[in-house]
């Protein structure tokens, strides 16, 4: 269970990190857009991220990961100012998980936590919100991608290069590795 830790730690940080590079790709206008009525913006998904995250990774093991204070509804309300506003409020988000995260031990895995009443072990907690959250930036890479089009930077294996990465990757020898460590 401790390789548990330290590779949702990895994936943690690999979904952080592909937020953060649709960010770097895009302005604020294209943070701010909106496809469709009622549709949510890149930076409308990042500020429901962070709401979720002080709410769900705060007293991780001694409250309920929905906190009172939380006003999930304006979380779905446009209210950044730029780009510089937007980015400081996602790694708020973000150093508030892996401060929650980080120090957890195995013995901490099995523990009972709740969420909105409903109790989860620690374990199950921690997959909730990686699942969660890989959901909605994957929205957010995609909206980028969009935003974008052929000048989109791709954050994964570009078309038509699978078999030139397969290769370098087939050009190593065999070992236990994470997917995240060679990028």
């Amino acid at each position: 269970m401790e390789s548990y830790l330290t590779s949702v730690i990895k994936q943690f940080e690999y979904y952080k990190s592909l937020g953060d590079k649709t960010f770097q790709e895009l302005s604020f206008d294209e943070l701010q857009k909106e496809f469709a009525k009622d549709s949510n913006s890149i930076s409308i998904i990042a500020k429901h991220l962070v709401g979720n995250m002080l709410s769900r990774w705060t007293n991780f093991l001694n409250e309920d990961g929905e906190k009172e204070w939380r006003q999930r509804d304006t979380e779905f309300e446009n209210t950044f100012t730029s780009k510089e506003d937007l980015i400081n409020n996602w790694n708020t988000g973000w150093n508030c998980l892996f401060e929650a995260i980080k120090p957890l031990v195995e013995s901490d895995l099995s523990k009972i936590i709740y969420i909105r009443n409903q109790g989860h072990s620690v374990t199950e907690a921690i997959n909730r919100q990686l699942a969660h959250y890989a959901y909605h930036i994957g929205q957010i890479v995609f909206l980028g991608k969009l935003l974008k089009g052929k000048n989109w930077q791709s954050l994964s294996i570009p078309k038509g290069d699978s078999k030139t990465y397969n290769k370098e990757k087939f050009s190593k020898e065999k070992g236990r590795r994470h997917f995240t460590d060679d990028l």
